[in-house]
């Protein structure tokens, strides 16, 4: 019945967030959203009896991979500056909503699992018998192996091409223009030479 209430209220969670990633225009908020999502992925491996991608999808997406990602943003640079009253004006409003729709959502939720629950849920001890470990140890090691091992070259090169693409040359940087200062005038000859 737990389970029920945790994914009710974390799957519109994943949902909007990953929404609002692909819409957010500033690319730390975006990174930010991402890590929600990161979240809310975890909580549905640990609704699913997996505690060990639970942990992995923290401490390796959320931790590792994110860390690396906001790493990219800040070298390749952020330089959007905008004035905090034009931030703050659609905050309330926002918050308005967000609150009635999170109101909306648990008392849906509620009343939905209450309908849902004289329903068996399926059984998963049978997938992962002999722990959960070596039943995903099976099927990442034996059928997606190459598959695994390509995502792993293809994250590690996107991550070196976008360092490097960050990476400014010297004679590129923006420098600050200081005008020369005016030569000065010789003094003019006094009479004629003797």
């Amino acid at each position: 019945m737990a389970d029920w209430y945790a994914f009710w209220v974390t799957a519109p969670i994943s949902v909007l967030s990953a929404v609002a990633m692909v819409l957010a225009r500033n690319a730390v908020h975006a990174a930010l959203l991402l890590v929600v999502n990161f979240f809310t992925l975890a909580v549905f491996f640990l609704i699913l009896g997996s505690p060990f991608l639970f942990v992995v999808q923290i401490i390796v997406y959320a931790g590792a991979i994110m860390v690396l990602f906001l790493f990219v943003i800040m070298l390749l640079g952020v330089d959007q500056v905008i004035p905090l009253r034009d931030q703050m004006k659609a905050q309330p409003v926002a918050a308005v909503l967000l609150g009635a729709g999170l109101i909306a959502e648990i008392v849906l939720a509620v009343r939905i699992s209450i309908g849902f629950s004289h329903k068996v849920l399926p059984d998963f001890r049978s997938v992962n018998a002999g722990g959960n470990v070596q039943a995903l140890a099976k099927v990442l090691f034996n059928s997606y192996f190459f598959p695994f091992e390509v995502t792993s070259i293809l994250l590690i090169v996107a991550a070196i091409g976008a360092m490097l693409h960050g990476r400014r040359k010297i004679g590129e940087e923006e420098t600050i223009d200081v005008p020369e200062p005016a030569p000065i005038p010789a003094p003019a000859a006094e009479g004629t030479a003797r």
